[in-house]
C-alpha cells in the first residue's frame, strides 16, 4: 500500500529537471475527460489535516484483491508499475474535495476491474489524465509502457490545447476523436464511461451550475453510449445520479416514496416470490428468483411522459428470473402464465429477436394479487451477464457463445459505421449530429427478402434500410417493396416488414431524402454523395457558362494548364481553375464578370475589372441550359419548365441557378422582391428528355375511366410518375398528375391523347402545386 498525503515533498521533475507546479482548477470544461467534476486544486488550498479531517490515503490494496481474481502476478506488477508512474505525475494535485487526485485513476480502474478488462486497458485507465495534465508524451508512454497502453491514454485526452472558435466546436471535435479511437479500440470507450461514472458519483464536490452541466452531457451523450453497447447496469446508475444532480429535489421525493412504496408492498411481493419459487421444482426447473426496482430515473420519465402521478405508476417493481438453458425460459414463461394472469400486449421475445444493443430476454407483465401489475424478466445466467456488462464481457468470458458473437458482431458494425460516416464528414459538429441519431436504440426488427433481420431506429424507412445493406444500394434506390407492394422510399417502417430495394444505375440520392431518414450512416452518406455530385456538375455547368461568355467577348476558353488561370485565381481569392469553374455553376460568381477579367488580362488593360457591374453584364452574355445538369441548374418545382417555355432564372449564391417559366406566378412574386438576382435563360438546342410536368383533368367519375387515361398517356410515349384524385361535385372529380415530356410539344400530343377519353372534361398544365405552396 502506497499513502499519499497531502504535503508530500516528493515530486516527479519533467523533462527540463524541474518540479511541476501543483495544477490549479482548469476553468475550460472539455468533454474527452470532464474537469467540471474532477477539478483540480492547488496543495495550499487544502483544509489543514490536522484540524479539519484525517489524511486521505490512496491504496491499491482493493484493485491488487481484485485483479487476483483473473490476472496472474506479472500482469498485475505491470498494473502497480503504472500506479507509481501516475502517483509521481499527479503528486501534489488534488480533486476539489480535497483527496488525492490519484485517488480518481484508482477508482476507474477498479470499476474496470469489474469488468475485468486486460492490464493494457487497466494501465490506460491510471494513466488517463497523465498526457493531459503533466506534459507526458505519447511516445514517453509507448516507451515505458507499450504502443498499445500509449494509443489508449491518447484516444482519451481531450483536445485541451488546440484552438477552436467556439466552445460547441472544441466539444464536438473531442467527442469526434474520443468516438474515432473507440471505433478502432472499444476499450477506449469503457475506460473513458468507468471515467465519467466515479465522477459522476463525486459530482456533489463542484459547483451547483457545473454539476447540472456535466450531468445533461452525461444523460444526452455518455449513458445513450453506455446503452447501446449494452451496458445495462451502468447506465441505470448513470441515469440516476443525472437526475440526482439535475432535480435533486425531485429526486429526494420520489426516492422516500418508493421506499415508503416498498414498505407497503413488502407483503405482496414476498408472497408472489414464495408462488414462483415453490412452482419452479414442479416442473423441473432450478431457478435464482430476485426482486428489483425500477431507477428512479425510469420512474420519473414515465410520470412525466404519461403525466402520472407516483401513486398512479403501479408497475415500479418486478422479478428477474435466471434459468441455466435456454429451453427452460420459455419453460418458466409457461409456469409463471399458469399461477398470474398476463397483461395483453405486454410479452415481448428478446431471445428469438435480440435488441439492438444484444440484450437477450423474455419480458412479461402479470397481474399480480390485489391487481398490481409485476413485471417479469426471465433469462439465462449468459443472458443475465450479457444483460447488465453488454460489450464488456469480452472480456469476462472466454469460452465460444453464440449469443456473445452476436453481440461482438453488431458492436462491430456500429463502431464501422462510425469511421464510415466519418470518412463521409469533414465538420466535427455534423459528424456528432450524425452519430447522436445512433445513440438512441429504440429499434424495429425488419427482414431482407433472403429472411435475414436487420434491425433499425423506430422511424426507420427504406432508405435507411438501403444504405444500412450498402452504400450503392443506397444511392441507386429508386423504389421499395414492403411485404411485396410497392410503397414510397419515405415510408415508415415497422417490425416484421419484409423489405426489398429496387435500384437504377440512372438513380441518385435527392436532397429530399434527409427529411426521411433516420440513420447517421444513411444522412452522411445522402449529404457526401450531394456535395460531391453537385461540386462535379458546378464545375461543368460553370465551364459551360463561362465558354458562353467569352464567345460574347469573342474570346476562346484558355486551356487548363493555362497560366492566366493562376493568375486569375490569385486575384479573385480562388484555389484553382475548379474552384473558379464551380463558384460560376453555383452562382457565387457571375460567368459575364469572369470573362470581363480574361479581357482584361488579355487587352492589359488598367481599369480593374472589380469596378464593373456585375448585374448589367450579368444580362450580356446568354446563358443556355439542357435541364440534366445536375445540382448546379434546378428546374423549379413551381412550374416545371420543358423545352419551348420561356425561362428566367434565380442566381441563388451556393446553390446555382433556380430556374422558372416566364409566366411562372412564383417567380413574379420573388422577381418583385430581388430584382437583382434573376437572369435571362435559354434552352440549348439539345435539351434533355423525360422531364417531369404536372397536369390536372376534370373528369366523370365513372368506372375504369382512370386505367383508360393511363392507357391514352402511356399511348402518347409518356410515363406517368404521381397521380392522385379529389372527388368533386355532381360526380365529378379532379385528377393531378405528374408526367415525363420532352417539351411543349409532347406535351399537346399527351393532351391531345386525353381528349380522345369521353369522360376527360378539362386538361389542363399547372404551374403552382396542388394543395400546398408553390416550392422553388
Amino acid at each position: 500500500m502506497h499513502a499519499l498525503r497531502a504535503g508530500s515533498p516528493f515530486r516527479r521533475r519533467n523533462r527540463n529537471g524541474h518540479r511541476p507546479t501543483a495544477q490549479a482548477d482548469t476553468a475550460s470544461v472539455g468533454v474527452s475527460t470532464p474537469q467540471a467534476d474532477e477539478q483540480r486544486i492547488p496543495p495550499q488550498a487544502i483544509p489543514n489535516s490536522t484540524t479539519r479531517h484525517e489524511p486521505v490515503i490512496a491504496s491499491l490494496a482493493h484493485l491488487t484483491e481484485m485483479l487476483s481474481t483473473y490476472m496472474d502476478s506479472k500482469e498485475i506488477d505491470k498494473v502497480r508499475e503504472a500506479y507509481r508512474f501516475a502517483d509521481q505525475a499527479h503528486l501534489g494535485q488534488f480533486r476539489s474535495s480535497g483527496a488525492p487526485y490519484i485517488t480518481h485513476p484508482i477508482a476507474v480502474t477498479e470499476i474496470c476491474a469489474g469488468w475485468k478488462l486486460d492490464s493494457n486497458a487497466l494501465m490506460a485507465a491510471l494513466l488517463h489524465d497523465v498526457i493531459e495534465d503533466q506534459n507526458v508524451s505519447k511516445a514517453e508512454l509507448a516507451e515505458k509502457f507499450n504502443p498499445d497502453v500509449a494509443n489508449l491514454v491518447d484516444g482519451l485526452t481531450k483536445l485541451e490545447k488546440l484552438n477552436f472558435a467556439t466552445k460547441a466546436e472544441q466539444q464536438a471535435e473531442s467527442f469526434r476523436k474520443m468516438l474515432l479511437a473507440m471505433a478502432k479500440d472499444v476499450r477506449v470507450i469503457l475506460i473513458k464511461l468507468a471515467d465519467r461514472l466515479h465522477n459522476m458519483r463525486t459530482l456533489d464536490a463542484v459547483g451547483g451550475e457545473k454539476r447540472r452541466r456535466v450531468a445533461n452531457e452525461t444523460l444526452e451523450i455518455y449513458a445513450p453510449i453506455a446503452h447501446r453497447l449494452g451496458l445495462n447496469a451502468l447506465v441505470r446508475e448513470l441515469q440516476d445520479l443525472c437526475f440526482e444532480a439535475s432535480h435533486p429535489n425531485r429526486y429526494n421525493v420520489l426516492k422516500k416514496a418508493v421506499l415508503a412504496a416498498r414498505g407497503n408492498r413488502r407483503e405482496v411481493l414476498t408472497r408472489i416470490a414464495e408462488n414462483i419459487t415453490s412452482a419452479m421444482p414442479a416442473n423441473g426447473i432450478e431457478a435464482e428468483i430476485s426482486g428489483r426496482e425500477k431507477s428512479l430515473f425510469s420512474i420519473y420519465n414515465k410520470m412525466r411522459e404519461q403525466k402520472k402521478s407516483f401513486s398512479e405508476v403501479l408497475d415500479i417493481y418486478g422479478f428477474r428470473i435466471i434459468v441455466h438453458t435456454l429451453q427452460e425460459c420459455y419453460l418458466t414463461l409457461g409456469t409463471i402464465h399458469q399461477l398470474y394472469r398476463p397483461v395483453p400486449g405486454k410479452f415481448k421475445d428478446y431471445i428469438a429477436i435480440p435488441k439492438i444493443n444484444g440484450y437477450q430476454s423474455l419480458h412479461t407483465t402479470l397481474v399480480g394479487p390485489y391487481g398490481t401489475p409485476i413485471e417479469f424478466q426471465i433469462r439465462t445466467r449468459d443472458m443475465d451477464h450479457i444483460a447488465e456488462k453488454g460489450v464488456a464481457s469480452h472480456w469476462m468470458y472466454k469460452e465460444d457463445d453464440i449469443s456473445l458473437n452476436d453481440l461482438q458482431k453488431q458492436t462491430h458494425r456500429w463502431l464501422q459505421s462510425l469511421l464510415d460516416i466519418q470518412s463521409q464528414t469533414g465538420d466535427s459538429g455534423e459528424f456528432l449530429e450524425h452519430v447522436k441519431v445512433d445513440l438512441f436504440p429504440d429499434a424495429v426488427y425488419v427482414l431482407t427478402p433472403k429472411g435475414k433481420i436487420v434491425s433499425l431506429p423506430r422511424g426507420a424507412t427504406p432508405i435507411d434500410f438501403a444504405y444500412g445493406i450498402h452504400t450503392d444500394i443506397g444511392n441507386q434506390a429508386v423504389a421499395a417493396k414492403i411485404n411485396g407492394e410497392f410503397v414510397p422510399l419515405k415510408t415508415e417502417i415497422k417490425s416484421g416488414d419484409t423489405i426489398e430495394i429496387i435500384t437504377s444505375p440512372a438513380s441518385e440520392p435527392n436532397v429530399q431524402w434527409l427529411n426521411h431518414v433516420r440513420t447517421g450512416k444513411a444522412r452522411s452518406e445522402i449529404r457526401h454523395f450531394l456535395k460531391t455530385v453537385k461540386y462535379e456538375d458546378s464545375i461543368h455547368f460553370g465551364e459551360k457558362m463561362l465558354r458562353q461568355a467569352l464567345q460574347e467577348l469573342n474570346i476562346p476558353l484558355p486551356d487548363a494548364d493555362n497560366a492566366e488561370w493562376e493568375k486569375l485565381a490569385r486575384s479573385s481569392g480562388a484555389s484553382s481553375r475548379e474552384e473558379i469553374l464551380a463558384d460560376i455553376g453555383l452562382g457565387r460568381r457571375l460567368a459575364a464578370v469572369v470573362a470581363r477579367r480574361f479581357a482584361v488580362e488579355n487587352a492589359m488593360l488598367a481599369t480593374s475589372a472589380a469596378v464593373i457591374d456585375e448585374v448589367s453584364i450579368a444580362h450580356a452574355g446568354m446563358i443556355f441550359i439542357q435541364g440534366n445538369e445536375g445540382q448546379a441548374v434546378q428546374l423549379s418545382g413551381c412550374c416545371s419548365p420543358i423545352p419551348g417555355d420561356s425561362l428566367v432564372a434565380l442566381i441563388r449564391p451556393g446553390h446555382g441557378l433556380v430556374v422558372h417559366t416566364d409566366d411562372c406566378p412564383t417567380a413574379a412574386r420573388l422577381r418583385s422582391r430581388e430584382p437583382d438576382r434573376w437572369v435571362q435563360v435559354y434552352w440549348d438546342e439539345e435539351t434533355a428528355s423525360h422531364l417531369p410536368v404536372r397536369m390536372e383533368i376534370v373528369i366523370r367519375n365513372e368506372k375504369g375511366v382512370l386505367g383508360r387515361i393511363a392507357a391514352q398517356i402511356s399511348a402518347a410515349d409518356s410515363n406517368i410518375l404521381t397521380m392522385s384524385m379529389n372527388e368533386d361535385a355532381q360526380n365529378l372529380a379532379v385528377v393531378h398528375l405528374t408526367i415525363q415530356v420532352h417539351d411543349r410539344k409532347h406535351l399537346a400530343r399527351v393532351f391531345r391523347m386525353v381528349r380522345h377519353v369521353s369522360q376527360v372534361q378539362k386538361v389542363a398544365r399547372l404551374k403552382v402545386r396542388p394543395n400546398q405552396d408553390p416550392v422553388l
